[in-house]
Parts: structure tokens; C-alpha cells; sequence
């Protein structure tokens, strides 16, 4: 399989499949196709698995995309920003915000991850219920906006907003923290809580979310 990502903040990621290759994505995930390509929709990782993704808020079910011939699929990105490309080896898990996954190669296996802590998920913005992905194999994902990543060490601390966390190692743990100091939360125009994430390992932060396109466009909108 080789790939290639173009299209600057307006992504889409082409792939290059040899027959016999399996491309796994939420179901409609593929924009357009050239070559022999057959399209099966199922319910990878069983009832728990289509389970975990609804309450995600993705589909039950997903696309499985399986080359016939030499062939080219492509995904584009649902919101203007990149797309990031992992490659896990055997074992090896990253967890992701709902709507971040894009498509991955059949090899990688999807479930999903409950926030450790329930205030994370409450409080944190990203969701109690995350998606997880084990390798081995490519998964690739869509940051909104510009992705900015951060490798932390044992212990290392990042705070964030809510929200902005996209994906992160599965050694990471993240946590909320209310922010200190009434008028800080009155006035500061940060929101009460801040997603806190911990060391080791790599974290992805996307500088835009649809929620907070909302949030600025609201104003502007015609009112009845």
C-alpha cells in the first residue's frame, strides 16, 4: 500500500492498493475510487464494537474496501485542517476523539476506550467513550485546523481547552481541572475546566473545532 496526503488545509488522502488489500473506514468514509474495488459493509469487533462506536457517535457499522485489481481509493476530510498518517506496530494503541478516525488498514483493530476518569469525560470535552486503535498496521486520522503535536515525557504536563485534544498514545492520561480563581472564570473567557494531559508519549492537538466555529459564527446568524 503507498499513500500520499494532498491538498493543503483542504486534505484528501489517495491510496495506491495492490489486490488484495483492505482498507477499513466509517460507513460512505471513501470519496471517490479508480480500479476494481468491492465495498462490503459489516460490523467490525462485533456487537460490543458497533455498540462502543454508537455511543461515539459514529456509525454501527463500517465500509470495508477490498482491491480487486490495482486500484486507488481516496478519503477526504470531513472540516478544512490535515490529516495524519500512524503507523502502529503489533500492540501498539493510540486513542483518538470520536471523529477523528479516518480509514485504516484492515490489519488494525477498532474498540473503544472509556475515560479512566469520569470527570475526563463529563467535564473534559472529548468524550467518556474514545476510540481505540492496535496495531499493527496504518491508521489515519483528521485533525481540524493546523495539528500541532507534543511528545511528553514521564510526568510531563500540557494544558489545554476542552475539545482540543485529538489523539494521543495510549501511555497518555488525561484529566479536567476546573480553573483557579473566580474572575478567572468569570472573566477569562477560557471556560471553568481545562483538559490536563500527562507523560509519556505523543499527543495531537488540533487548533480548530467545528464546536468552536459555531461558537463564532453564532452571532452573525439572522434571527427571527
Amino acid at each position: 500500500m503507498r499513500y500520499s496526503i494532498e491538498g493543503g488545509s483542504l486534505p484528501v488522502l489517495i491510496i495506491q492498493m495492490d489486490p488484495g488489500e483492505k482498507i477499513v473506514s466509517e460507513v460512505g468514509g471513501r470519496t471517490w475510487c479508480k480500479g476494481d474495488i468491492v465495498t462490503e459493509t459489516s460490523g467490525n469487533g462485533g456487537a460490543g464494537g458497533a455498540l462502543g462506536r454508537m455511543f461515539t457517535g459514529e456509525s454501527l457499522f463500517l465500509s470495508n474496501y477490498t482491491a480487486q485489481s490495482q486500484a486507488e481509493i481516496a478519503f477526504t476530510s470531513s472540516f478544512p485542517g490535515s490529516i495524519v498518517a500512524r503507523e502502529l506496530g503489533l500492540g501498539e494503541s493510540v486513542v483518538a476523539q470520536k471523529s477523528a478516525f479516518l480509514c485504516a488498514t484492515a490489519s488494525v483493530q477498532l474498540s473503544v476506550q472509556a475515560n479512566k476518569k469520569v470527570s475526563s469525560g463529563l467535564l473534559g470535552g472529548e468524550g467518556f467513550i474514545m476510540q481505540k486503535f492496535t496495531g499493527p498496521g496504518m491508521v489515519f486520522f483528521e485533525i481540524d485546523g493546523y495539528c500541532k503535536e507534543y511528545d511528553l515525557a514521564p510526568g510531563e504536563r500540557l494544558v489545554c481547552d476542552t475539545c482540543i485534544m485529538a489523539l494521543m498514545d495510549e501511555t497518555v492520561s488525561m484529566d479536567v481541572e476546573a480553573v483557579k480563581g473566580l474572575k478567572n472564570k468569570l472573566l477569562g473567557g477560557e471556560g471553568l475546566f481545562d483538559t490536563v494531559l500527562t507523560g509519556p508519549g505523543k499527543v495531537y492537538l488540533q487548533s480548530m473545532t467545528m464546536p468552536k466555529v459555531a461558537q463564532l459564527i453564532t452571532p452573525y446568524l439572522p434571527r427571527k
